[in-house]
């Protein structure tokens, strides 16, 4: 087998055959190049696909995205903004990826900082509480878009030192205190100074996968110390329940959707650190994703037992499906 696809060698079926074949003309791309390592257009020409053109028609003036839906949130006025820009922004990113040279892409990042407040949080998805998840994978999305140098970044890599709990994790601090489900609900709707970290409480392995992904993009701070000994942790908890009641079910290490954690987004930013296929940690991961890749080559974007799981299946779904597997695809090629 040839170098480039020395990385299929550990799996039971084809995938590229079913990428290339999908329809899909910025799948089929991304497999030709990074895959294949086929000769490929300028990445301009996935840009002017109709997909994210259509995207950045609803680009509002001052780079951001408007929220669509029910708005309950009343601190910060940009809330839901935010919210919609970061869905909107990690997509054009992380799937098309557009860059700071696109003016719409540079529009939407300097929005984003303008939610970065002086001590280098991006706040506002947690009303004015600290979001140390959100800030990392925020920070995630504008290093790969290019901004891996510019002081904003560091800033926010920085705090996010700042805010480990003793055990070199991180969680969110609204989850370090005893809270009644009123006071969540004001703390994460209306303005109130934000609370502080009790340190001593255990990191969430969830809210560190988000914190992460920051250091795992950046190509100086994936090395830093402080990065690899989270990361060790990280890996630790594979297939384990989080100790804290958000997403605390073990299947959510094995459901993929969204920009939530699981065990694909945890291997994506260890494949970047630098970690090793013959890790014992990874290899119990890596092996699971052999194991449980479909028939068509593809994976599921669950594997928890539900019924009629099959009769959700629609064109949406099916797009995720290929997008994913060719998340894995990269990651497998970094790792063998």
């Amino acid at each position: 087998m040839s170098p480039p696809l020395r990385w299929k060698a550990p799996l039971r079926f084809d995938l590229t055959s079913t990428l290339l074949s999908s329809g899909n003309e910025a799948v089929v791309y991304f497999t030709k190049r990074d895959l294949l390592e086929e000769n490929v257009e300028p990445i301009d020409h996935i840009w002017q696909l109709p997909e994210p053109q259509k995207t950045f028609r609803k680009q509002q003036p001052d780079g951001s995205w408007k929220h669509s839906g029910k708005e309950t949130v009343t601190y910060p006025k940009y809330h839901y903004s935010l919210v919609q820009t970061w869905r909107v922004y990690r997509l054009l990113i992380g799937q098309y990826e557009f860059n700071k040279k696109h003016e719409g892409t540079s529009k939407a990042a300097e929005f984003l900082f303008s939610c970065q407040t002086p001590q280098g949080d991006i706040r506002g998805m947690l009303a004015n509480q600290y979001a140390t998840y959100y800030t990392g994978a925020i920070l995630a999305v504008l290093i790969k878009a290019g901004y891996e140098n510019d002081p904003r970044v560091e800033k926010g890599l920085n705090w996010l030192l700042s805010m480990r709990q003793d055990d070199g994790g991180w969680t969110i601090p609204i989850l370090t205190h005893k809270l009644d489900r009123d006071t969540w609900i004001n703390l994460t709707s209306h303005y109130a100074e934000p609370l502080e970290l009790d340190r001593s409480q255990p990191f969430s392995h969830n809210w560190t996968d988000m914190a992460l992904r920051a250091f795992a993009a950046h190509p100086k701070y994936r090395r830093r110390e402080e990065a690899l000994k989270t990361a060790d942790l990280l890996k630790t908890r594979f297939f384990q329940p989080d100790v804290y009641t958000s997403y605390q079910d073990p299947k959510y290490w094995v459901t993929f959707h969204f920009w939530w954690p699981n065990l694909v987004t945890a291997l994506d930013s260890l494949s970047l650190m630098g970690y090793s296929k013959d890790d014992p940690d990874i290899k119990k991961a890596l092996d699971w994703l052999v194991e449980n890749q479909a028939a068509d080559g593809c994976w599921n974007l669950e594997y928890a037992k539900r019924k009629n799981v099959a009769k959700r299946e629609n064109k949406e779904t099916k797009e995720r499906r290929l997008w994913l597997t060719l998340k894995i695809a990269r990651i497998l090629k970094r790792f063998y």
